[in-house]
């Protein structure tokens, strides 16, 4: 059973266009270039979190078992501080996974992703995983009521295989 808060029901609107950058890398992604695709939006922690690099690893390595999928991961600490904690993903440069920086958790708060928080001596927003449809529609968000309580990536493809059981055929 999971922990956290799911919301499963439809977005009727697209969520609008942003660009985040990487710091690591000068990488920006556009969620208008990923139409097309399922977009998972993986807001991280703020500060030092184990669980945030496993649960980097784990979505990034098997996210290639998902051809329409693209995970977009998104955390709001400062540039620097995502450019050493990249580092220690311990992935050959080549494949490491992509961190984009959500300034403030501006991208955060724009997608409703809750506050409040309290982790390492800070106030955060909580971890969650929004997943947009090839339209940019929400159409499912997980948010963890703590720092281990993330969507796994096989309740990720098993919400992606129900997701498109019901969509319409065109």
């Amino acid at each position: 059973m999971l922990a956290g808060t799911t919301l499963s029901s439809p977005a009727t609107l697209a969520s609008p266009d942003f660009t985040v950058e990487a710091p690591a890398t000068g990488q920006k992604f556009r969620l208008a270039e990923a139409r097309g695709k399922y977009v998972a939006l993986h807001f991280l922690l703020k500060t030092e979190c184990p669980v945030c690099l496993r649960h980097t690893r784990e979505h990034h390595r098997r996210s290639a078992e998902v051809a329409d999928l693209l995970p977009v991961f998104l955390k709001p600490d400062a540039a620097e501080e995502i450019k050493a904690w990249t580092g220690k993903l311990g992935e050959e440069a080549t494949s490491q996974p992509v961190i984009y920086r959500d300034p403030d958790a501006g991208l955060a708060k724009q997608f409703g992703i809750p506050d409040g928080y309290a982790f390492h001596g800070q106030t955060v927003h909580f971890p969650a995983l929004v997943l947009l449809d090839p339209e940019g529609k929400e159409v499912f968000r997980y948010v963890g009521k703590h720092n281990g309580d993330r969507l796994g990536f096989d309740a990720l493809t098993a919400k992606l295989a129900e997701l498109r059981a019901a969509a319409p055929r065109k």
